[in-house]
């Protein structure tokens, strides 16, 4: 499975300033929307665009040899400008062929993806309420200072999934969920996964 992920490695007393600063970041994105997070695609389209016909609206040409490799390759252009404010995260299917984008509804993002979809693939879009960009704030303010958690849980990893959470790895899960929930608040938790990750050592 391939998703887009980001681990980042960006103190108790300033998260709460912090999470208020997150909410004006999310602004319209997140107040306006009330999406329930949900793993049921809310959009499906099959790519009709003729294999290898599919450019590169930069024009700096897309190299990708296959139809799921190409219609990525345009994705990503159209998720690093004027629909970056929208987009989540992606993950490809284990089969190469579809592709599932996670994003804040948008019409016209949804046209234009499935327009330039290629044939033979496969994409699903699903609802989400905030985007890659917010998601990635309050990753960073998680793991500001991975240490201010000792004592209490071990933060061994973190980075985003692709699909609208925020994966947590730590050494105990049912201390740590409740820990940092409770210093998130509950809109932000809520895009939280808290999940056991073993010690890591260096050979």
């Amino acid at each position: 499975m391939r998703g887009r992920t980001h681990a980042r490695t960006s103190t108790a007393a300033s998260i709460t300033a912090a999470i208020v600063a997150l909410g004006a970041l999310q602004g319209s994105a997140a107040d306006t929307q009330n999406v329930e997070l949900t793993s049921t695609p809310s959009k499906t389209c099959h790519g009709t665009r003729p294999t290898g016909s599919l450019t590169d609206p930069t024009g700096e040409g897309i190299p990708e040899e296959t139809p799921t490799d190409r219609t990525l390759g345009y994705v990503d252009n159209l998720t690093a400008g004027r629909h970056s404010a929208i987009f989540t995260g992606l993950v490809l299917d284990e089969d190469g062929t579809a592709i599932d984008i996670y994003r804040i509804p948008s019409k016209p993002f949804d046209t234009a993806v499935c327009a330039a979809a290629e044939k033979g693939v496969t994409v699903r879009f699903h609802d989400r309420d905030i985007n890659e960009k917010d998601l990635t704030a309050l990753l960073d303010l998680i793991t500001e200072d991975m240490n201010r958690w000792d004592g209490t849980f071990n933060l061994r990893e973190a980075g985003l999934d692709g699909t609208g959470y925020i994966e947590i790895g730590v050494d105990d899960p049912d201390t740590a969920e409740p820990i940092l929930r409770e210093a998130l608040g509950e809109r932000s938790a809520k895009y939280l996964r808290v999940e056991f990750a073993p010690q890591a050592y260096l050979l």
